[in-house]
C-alpha cells in the first residue's frame, strides 16, 4: 500500500472526525458562555479540555483565513472555501492547493445557467 492511497483511505475519516470535534469545542464554548453569563460554573475537569478545545478552535480559524485568502487564486468561493476549511483543517488547505478538490465549486454552476 502506497502513501497515495492510505491518503485517500484516511483523509475521510480524518474530517469526519474534524467535523465532530469541531462541533463539540464550539459546543463547550457556547456552554462556557452560558455559565459565564449565568454565574454558573462549568465542572473543574473541563478546564483542560476547553483549552484544547481553544487551540484547536483558533487553529482551524487561521485556517479557514488562509484558505478564504487563497481561494480565488484556485477558483473557489472564498466564504465556501473558508468554512469547509474551518471545519476539515488542514486537510482543506491541502486540497485547495492540490490540482482537485474535493468540494464542489457552486460558482461555476451559477455562472453557466441562464
Amino acid at each position: 500500500m502506497n502513501l497515495k492511497d492510505i491518503k485517500e483511505k484516511l483523509s475521510p475519516v480524518i474530517k469526519l472526525i474534524s467535523i465532530v470535534v469541531i462541533t463539540i469545542a464550539i459546543c463547550l464554548e457556547i456552554w462556557d458562555i452560558q455559565t459565564l453569563i449565568t454565574n454558573n460554573h462549568l465542572p473543574i475537569a473541563l478546564n483542560p479540555i476547553l483549552i484544547i478545545a481553544r487551540f484547536a478552535l483558533s487553529a482551524h480559524f487561521v485556517e479557514a483565513i488562509m484558505a478564504a485568502f487563497y481561494a480565488p487564486a484556485k477558483n473557489h468561493n472564498p466564504i465556501q472555501y473558508g468554512v469547509y476549511t474551518f471545519f476539515v483543517g488542514t486537510i482543506g488547505l491541502l486540497e485547495l492547493f492540490e490540482n482537485h478538490s474535493q468540494i464542489p465549486d457552486v460558482s461555476k454552476k451559477s455562472e453557466s445557467e441562464p
